[in-house]
């Protein structure tokens, strides 16, 4: 059962990595703005998997219980992650804000909205 758990969590990754990638090469900002969700998202993964995939495991110290490994999974992934997280929530955040001021600003949603010439300079 152990070995399935890893492969469906390595190819979930996989799926993150390669939409994530496909999306941040995309010319708008949202996209782009998905696309650096998606690659945070499998990081958080990779992270939380680099603990050990066990099921059943309490992650902090019981009474009665001896503290190794073999009784507990290692705590340290998942409060990474939850710090990652808490991060990249924030790094999207600011990135929605700019790219809402971009928008506003050059009155397009591509990434390199202040390098194309706009339609009436071109015509002129």
């Amino acid at each position: 059962m152990q070995m399935y758990m890893e492969a469906a969590i390595a190819s979930g990754i996989g799926v993150l990595v390669f939409a994530g990638v496909y999306l941040v090469l995309r010319a708008r900002s949202f996209d782009v703005i998905l696309g650096l969700t998606l690659l945070s998202y499998a990081t958080n993964l990779l992270i939380f998997s680099s603990g050990r995939l066990v099921v059943g495991k309490p992650p902090v110290l019981q009474p009665g219980m001896e503290a190794t490994l073999a009784n507990h999974t290692d705590p340290v992934p998942q409060a990474l992650v939850l710090t990652a997280i808490v991060i990249s929530f924030a790094m999207t955040a600011v990135v929605i804000v700019l790219a809402m001021r971009s928008r506003a600003d050059n009155d397009s949603d591509h990434v390199d909205a202040g390098d194309v010439p706009d339609d009436r300079e071109v015509h002129r």
